[in-house]
């Protein structure tokens, strides 16, 4: 799916994967080499992730229901944690995303279905 900061009107991810079940969102990006640019993966339902184990650096937006921006957490490195109560899903992009694009707390994110080519 893509997904589209509409408050800012930019391209967050042009092919973003949800983990919606358990195994999924336990997983999240372990064992994978990186996180390449255009992609991402949202963890719904997810209050806090944490990057034991990962290779590589990302950015992290926490998201309420209504799929608001309630906290960025740029440029999380391998084993770091970080948490949001308020927070009912996480979007995790390539670190760079956030600054390059100007998202922080308050924006309005969608998320699209990209239909089959």
């Amino acid at each position: 799916m893509r997904v589209v900061n509409r408050t800012r009107s930019v391209i967050l991810a042009t092919r973003a994967e949800t983990a919606g079940e358990s195994g999924s969102r336990r997983r999240g990006l372990l064992g994978r080499e990186s996180l390449p640019e255009g992609e991402g993966l949202w963890i719904v339902p997810c209050e806090a992730v944490h990057c034991f184990f990962m290779k590589f650096t990302i950015d992290v937006l926490f998201l309420d229901k209504k799929l608001r921006v309630v906290k960025v957490r740029p440029s999380l490195k391998p084993w770091r944690i970080a948490g949001c109560l308020r927070a009912h899903s996480v979007l995790e992009l390539p670190e760079g995303v956030i600054r390059a694009t100007g998202t922080q707390p308050g924006d309005q994110l969608e998320f699209e279905e990209i239909p089959p080519a």
